[in-house]
């Protein structure tokens, strides 16, 4: 499941869990590679693994339908990258309030969704 879901990330999050899944490089040799402490670079790895696990980004794009394109972006940066609402708002030029009512209307749908698998 998680190798099929690497293809959702971009940039060295998704370079970083190929080496580590598909690869089989140690947390030792990521970290020499990347010039970071090897403790960094497995909280790194668990963090993404959590989030591709998590599947509430894999929620939004069944749900398609009922998000715009930019309610999709916003759910990315939120599911997948795990970026804050402030760099969330900067990085889309919206607002605080824009970004969390965004949030909470995606969040709305993952509800509905996680409701209707467990009937």
């Amino acid at each position: 499941m998680l190798r099929s879901r690497i293809s959702l990330l971009s940039g060295e999050d998704r370079l970083l869990l190929t080496m580590y899944l598909e690869k089989g490089s140690s947390f030792r040799q990521l970290a020499r590679l990347a010039g970071v402490a090897d403790a960094v670079v497995a909280r790194r790895i668990y963090k993404l693994i959590r989030r591709l696990a998590d599947g509430q980004y894999i929620i939004c794009l069944r749900n398609r339908s009922r998000l715009t394109e930019a309610e999709l972006t916003i759910a990315k940066d939120r599911f997948l990258a795990g970026l804050p609402i402030e760099e969330i708002a900067q990085k889309h030029e919206l607002t605080h309030y824009r970004v969390r009512k965004t949030l909470e209307h995606i969040q709305q749908i993952v509800l509905t969704a996680y409701g209707s698998n467990s009937k």
